[in-house]
């Protein structure tokens, strides 16, 4: 059978008022971390290695339960927290990287108050390869008439935490106070970690196999790495040189070879090729030396880089300009008169035609100019000019002096690369009396363009004048604003600018001008046209909860937030999808442009249900849910229950305390009774229960204990709350059978316990069927604390080769302090007249390892097991330590079984003094706060299975 006990805590001044209290927080690690931390200034430090798995629990405590955010910061030198975050208590990353050091943060929040932040600093440990290279000096010191050849072998790495180095020639390590001829230092300004060794005047003896191992003393078991270099009387850097000039000009479809030859250096440089900008061109092939490119094309044009390295001196580079000829975009430009300042052909005064086409190389490009079909003659007042200053740079220009009638004609510009198979371009200009400089206007009607949203629009500007140049689109409304096209200024030939699947950010002015090119050469005329993009309305609330008790009213409202055109042509309510009659059959208020609204007079069962409210703007539509009923909220669990699994080793079931509040029970009419279900997970069957309750408070605090749970299943509850209008919401969780801070020693790896290497023998785990049957008699225990024969418990022998004041101790894992106080329980049995003490030390982790006496009992304490309760206040992460100290003789046996590590304080009950013996300095328990229920009726409820 299980059993139900429902204590139910009424709400009174200072008894059992529980109000929602706000989160706390607290950050624990669980994961590969090689250490936590205390550093010099006090802040947690997280160490894990680069490439395991960081894993950082955010523990929270408040009611309501908070939400969790994890977010970073990007390490020392920013505070710019990360456009990412987390929404969970438990942060992991696989595989982490050293960008991902930094600080994390915790933030809880459930409302009340304010959010609790907490961070922790995470060091990702790493060594890299390291890298040596060589460089060397020679100086003529012409004083004596000798020359002084100096080497310089650089090891550098990057590492964290920096990292030590060893210079060693052959199998001897090198160091200033044992070789003259040795120097041993750090430079100044280099990147990474850099140790130099400096042979001084080279000597025959430091040709030599030389080698730079780095360690990080083995830091989150990071090996030591190293690197070699044999120096000879031969190593020099490397040295290049190249099959062709460093500017390669070809034709489009040639095939290019480049070779880049080695001239010197020891050891043997590796070369490799490399393209700016982008990687080397597709088809192309770098093989040792040589580059190939099959039909070269003109976007293959760049720079290519021959680089050999050996790491002795510098690289060598030696760089190819490619230059693949081409030609594209000629264009022309017609400048009147600029003197007089002038915008039009007028005869008497000059006027230069110009031409231009972007070109590689641009400086080969030859243009000739032809008149009506016929090559242009220079005379006196018609000259051709090349590189125009006003001009972008070669452009050819036709100045024709004091214009002339018999001037008119078409004129041709040609461009051309003499002697290379490229097609010349050409661009033609007629000047005429009819040639005039541009106008541009926007067609009547078009001025406004106004489209839906995902339509496609045309916005369109008229160009007049001869020749008509390009219109070119820009936006005026936004500042630095980009066209739908991604770019700042679009060329349209025709002066439409079309636009796919306008969007609203689209909407603003755009603005259309002349081109100062393919036309006059003048001040740009501009207009503007004006674009409207219409969508659909959006509304507030999307879907609404809304509770009130029987017979009460109501009032439903939909707001409009945006939409284009910003207003309600009408709104139509629904309720369970049939339409509702118009006014006055229900009685809606005056609407407003903005809104909707519907008031019900009172919610009764039938008027419960869903209510729309359909908004639209003649463009579409939007609507507001809003699910209308009396039924009550969901019980909100209370988590932060200390200790609520309660379990014995006499036993295999256990009971769980189970609290909660009601949320908001005042919206809607009271609580009669709440249905309590509970199954067993990977069970079909569910136990259920009604559970009537008296008039629930808001902030009220109700508990329920379930018993005769089987040890270890975990089990599915769920809680609904009744009114007179029916079922609420419900609430489920999960309860799982829980034993991490309760050890029986059943279990041969004892629960994370471990041996301490400094004391001077070791505990021992034995039950009564493992007992030595020739131990002494009138000491020890004869069996466990469940009086089986089967279950475990630790102790101590005293026999040879033990000594007076010989100590054993038994060391806890590390736990991570998440609450102030603790309550330490365990079973003891000291019997026999040889009986030394029994010592529990708390050993703080907070900055160092420091040992602290917590409790201590010596003497015979009889042939019974006794239970202690020990408070502690650790201060950051701790264990706990149980000490054994031999006494006189060998009848000094002592055991201990059932530790528990508990949250909050210890049991007010006063202990007898025989049984706990509070060390001085220690202080008392602090007296417990008043229980969460107070003088109140209790009910206990048994159900059969």
């Amino acid at each position: 059978p299980v059993h139900f006990c429902f204590l139910l805590c009424r709400l009174s001044p200072q008894e059992c008022s529980f109000r929602a209290a706000p989160a706390q927080a607290q950050i624990v690690h669980a994961g590969q971390a090689c250490v936590v931390k205390e550093d010099n200034i006090s802040e947690r430090v997280y160490t894990i290695r680069e490439g395991d798995t960081l894993v950082l629990q955010c523990l929270v405590t408040g009611h309501p339960r908070p939400q969790v955010r994890w977010t970073k910061t990007a390490g020392s030198a920013s505070d710019k927290f990360q456009e990412t975050s987390v929404f969970n208590e438990t942060l992991r990353i696989e595989r982490i990287a050293r960008t991902q050091g930094g600080r994390y943060y915790c933030k809880a929040e459930n409302g009340v108050g304010v959010p609790a932040i907490k961070s922790i600093r995470v060091d990702v440990q790493y060594l890299d390869e390291p890298v040596l290279t060589v460089h060397q000096t020679v100086s003529d010191v012409r004083g004596n008439f000798y020359q002084e050849k100096t080497v310089f072998l650089r090891c550098t790495v990057s590492s964290n935490p920096p990292a030590r180095f060893i210079w060693k020639r052959g199998s001897d390590t090198l160091s200033h106070s044992q070789d003259n001829g040795v120097d041993i230092y750090e430079p100044l300004y280099t990147q990474g970690e850099t140790k130099v060794l400096k042979l001084k005047n080279l000597r025959p003896q430091d040709y030599a196999s030389y080698s730079c191992q780095v360690s990080v003393r083995n830091v989150c078991g990071i090996p030591d790495k190293a690197v070699s270099f044999r120096l000879t009387n031969t190593t020099a850097p490397p040295a290049l040189k190249l099959s062709v000039n460093e500017t390669l000009v070809v034709n489009p479809g040639e095939n290019v070879t480049v070779q880049c030859l080695l001239t010197g250096g020891d050891p043997l440089p590796q070369l490799q090729w490399s393209h700016g900008p982008g990687p080397l061109p597709l088809g192309a092939l770098a093989q040792g030396g040589t580059l190939s490119i099959p039909s070269v094309q003109a976007r293959d044009s760049g720079y290519y880089n021959c680089t050999a390295t050996n790491n002795v001196g510098n690289p060598a580079k030696k760089t190819v300009n490619l230059l693949v000829r081409s030609m594209k975009n000629a264009t022309f430009q017609i400048t009147p008169d600029v003197i007089k300042e002038s915008e039009n052909i007028q005869l008497g005064q000059d006027l230069k035609l110009s031409c231009h086409v972007d070109a590689v190389p641009q400086e080969k490009v030859t243009y000739q100019w032809f008149k009506n079909g016929k090559p242009a003659r220079m005379s006196k007042r018609l000259l051709v000019t090349r590189n125009d200053p006003e001009l972008p740079a070669v452009t050819s220009s036709l100045e024709l002096i004091d214009l002339h009638f018999s001037d008119y004609g078409t004129y041709l510009c040609v461009a051309s690369f003499p002697g290379a198979p490229v097609p010349d371009l050409s661009v033609e200009v007629n000047i005429s009396s009819e040639t005039v400089p541009p106008t541009i206007s926007v067609p009547k009607g078009r001025a406004v363009v106004t489209v839906r949203e995902g339509s496609p629009a045309e916005l369109q500007c008229e160009v007049r004048g001869k020749p008509r140049p390009p219109v070119l689109w820009s936006r005026v409304d936004k500042e630095a604003a980009l066209l739908p096209s991604g770019l700042p200024l679009e060329e349209t030939p025709d002066g439409k600018l079309r636009l796919e699947r306008v969007s609203r950010d689209m909407s603003g002015t755009y603005r259309c001008q002349t081109a100062r090119y393919n036309g006059f050469n003048v001040r740009p005329r501009e207009a503007q046209v004006q674009l409207n993009v219409q969508f659909p309305p959006e509304v507030e609330p999307g879907s609404q909860d809304v509770r009130q008790a029987l017979g009460r009213p109501v009032l439903l409202r939909c707001s409009l937030l945006r939409g284009s055109p910003q207003r309600i042509a009408s709104a139509v309510w629904r309720f369970k999808g049939q339409l509702l009659p118009p006014p006055p059959a229900v009685p809606v208020a005056a609407e407003a442009p903005d809104h909707s609204e519907l008031r019900l007079d009172a919610v009764t069962r039938e008027s419960s249900g869903s209510y729309e409210c359909s908004v639209s703007n003649d463009v579409g539509s939007a609507a507001c849910l809003f699910q209308v009923s009396a039924k009550a909220y969901s019980p909100e669990f209370y988590f932060d229950t200390p200790n609520p699994t309660r379990s014995h080793k006499l036993s295999k079931n256990y009971s769980y305390v189970l609290q909660w509040t009601q949320r908001e029970p005042d919206a809607v009419d009271p609580v009669l009774n709440y249905r309590l279900s509970v199954r067993q997970l990977n069970q079909h069957n569910a136990l259920v229960k009604a559970i009537p309750v008296r008039r629930v408070e808001k902030g009220q605090l109700l508990e329920y204990i379930l018993t005769d749970l089987r040890v270890p299943h975990s089990y599915e509850v769920r809680l609904t709350p009744y009114t007179t209008f029916g079922a609420g919401d419900m609430a489920s969780r999960i309860i799982h059978y829980t034993e991490h801070n309760t050890c029986h020693f059943e279990d041969e790896k004892i629960c994370g316990y471990t041996q301490d290497l400094t004391d001077n023998f070791d505990w021992t785990r034995q039950n009564a069927l493992t007992q030595n049957p020739k131990r002494s008699p009138n000491t020890g225990p004869p069996t466990d604390i469940s009086g089986t024969p089967e279950g475990y418990y630790m102790f101590i022998e005293t026999s040879r080769p033990r000594e007076l004041g010989d100590r054993a101790r038994l060391v806890s894992p590390l736990y991570n302090a998440s609450a102030k106080f603790y309550c330490v329980s365990f079973f003891y049995h000291m019997y026999g007249k040889h009986i030394g003490s029994l010592n529990l030390l708390v050993r703080s982790r907070n900055k160092g390892a420091l040992d602290t006496h917590a409790w201590s009992l010596s003497g015979n304490k009889g042939n019974v097991w006794q239970q202690a309760h020990v408070p502690i206040n650790p201060s950051g992460p701790f264990q706990i330590i149980f000490e054994g100290v031999r006494g006189s003789g060998y009848l000094g046996d002592i055991a201990i079984d059932d530790v528990t590590l508990k949250k909050g304080e210890c049991p007010r009950k006063q202990m007898d003094p025989n049984k706990v013996v509070v060390m001085p300095g220690s202080g008392a328990p602090r007296q417990p706060l008043p229980q969460l229920w107070g003088p109140v009726a209790t009910f206990l409820l048994a159900l059969q299975r």
